[in-house]
């Protein structure tokens, strides 16, 4: 009887294994991704700093161009500390409430920042399709607005992930072959009935990449209407580059996030090292890249950055 109640209770910590079948080599793995890391993290409060430093670019474009740098630190930041710490240290070892919280930021980020692609988008399309009325369409309030509804709803749907697997048994089998607690890898080390994790987590996924995605495609038809029925092929160009940056930026987010939850559930064919390893540098790619892109496509932003670089 002792051996069963042990075997069915709720354990205290969890072991993260870090990559598996690569554990020999995560002083090397973790070379790459402490340089990602870096660079993302560098790249992202140069983008909040000089964006915060110019008065001229408190508008609604950069605004939301800083929610999404802070989605991106926060992604980044709810992982990486703990998984270089097992590359590292060997340190594997994360309590309960660690890995539940853990999974809470790092969904509730993710959910937050496609919020703001989507926010983004209907940016792009007031500033195609009505131009002279975008000043007082899209005010610096309405912005902030519309990320506090993109933070509560994150908030509001990722919430019960962790608190319906607080109420889980888990078995004695407390390794997790993972860098952090993604939800539903944690889900598999219950050893009770696990069909509403696994469908709410499912459906929460859905509901907020379907919604963002929807509402995003939207936005483009519009836009590709307007921008058709434009008859100067230079206004034609100028059009499409306004929403170059973002399409790129869509294109590295939403491509990780949804190999991460299509791989979960239906890779049992991809070896796990190669998951793993693929998992964690989508979460860490397009931090690098988004401030890159938006330097690069945005002149304004680029004569800030290129000023302010210069003078120091």
């Amino acid at each position: 009887m002792a051996g069963i109640n042990l075997t069915h209770s709720v354990p205290s910590s969890f072991i993260l294994t870090g990559i598996p079948g690569l554990e020999a080599e995560h002083l090397w793995m973790s070379i790459p991704f402490s340089t990602f890391y870096f660079i993302g993290m560098l790249g992202n409060f140069t983008l909040l700093f000089v964006i915060g430093k110019n008065q001229t670019l408190h508008k609604p474009m950069y605004l939301l161009l800083c929610m999404l740098a802070l989605t991106d630190i926060g992604t980044t930041t709810s992982i990486m500390p703990k998984a270089l710490f097992i590359f590292w240290f060997n340190l594997k070892v994360i309590t309960v409430g660690g890995c539940l919280t853990q999974m809470f930021f790092l969904h509730a980020v993710s959910a937050l920042h496609s919020a703001i692609l989507m926010a983004m988008a209907f940016d792009r399309y007031v500033a195609i399709c009505h131009p002279l009325r975008y000043a007082t369409i899209l005010t610096n309030a309405r912005i902030a607005m519309l990320g506090l509804v993109g933070l509560v709803r994150a908030v509001l749907l990722v919430l019960p992930l962790p608190l319906i697997l607080s109420r889980q048994p888990f078995c004695a089998n407390r390794i997790i072959p993972h860098t952090h607690c993604e939800h539903i890898a944690v889900v598999k080390m219950s050893c009770a009935d696990t069909t509403v994790n696994r469908t709410y987590g499912l459906m929460v996924a859905f509901v907020v990449m379907g919604s963002d995605l929807m509402l995003i495609a939207v936005s483009y038809s519009l836009i590709t209407r307007a921008v058709l029925r434009i008859s100067s092929k230079k206004a034609h160009q100028k059009a499409l580059n306004t929403c170059t940056a973002h399409i790129c930026v869509m294109l590295t987010s939403y491509t990780s996030v949804l190999f991460t939850i299509l791989t979960h559930r239906f890779g049992q064919a991809i070896p796990p090292h190669v998951h793993i390893i693929l998992a964690d540098l989508f979460f860490l790619v397009p931090p690098v890249l988004n401030p890159i892109i938006y330097g690069v496509k945005t002149k304004e932003l680029r004569d800030k950055v290129g000023k302010y670089t210069c003078r120091r």
